[in-house]
């Protein structure tokens, strides 16, 4: 299997598996390298864009 950021073999790392939900379901939503390819995978893919970071006490 390769890293979903930057395509090395994760044979030769202990790699971080994210996985999602999806319809009930959990989906694979990739492995990486390490918590720096996943970190530089959110960034690249603005998976933080409007989320969280819109947050109000008041909403």
């Amino acid at each position: 299997m390769e890293c979903t950021y930057c395509g090395s073999d994760l044979s030769a790392y202990e790699p971080v598996y994210v996985e999602e939900t999806g319809g009930g379901e959990r989906v694979s939503a990739g492995g990486f390298c390490n918590y720096a390819c996943l970190s530089a995978h959110i960034e690249t893919e603005g998976l933080t864009d409007g989320d969280a970071c819109a947050w109000s006490p008041d909403g």
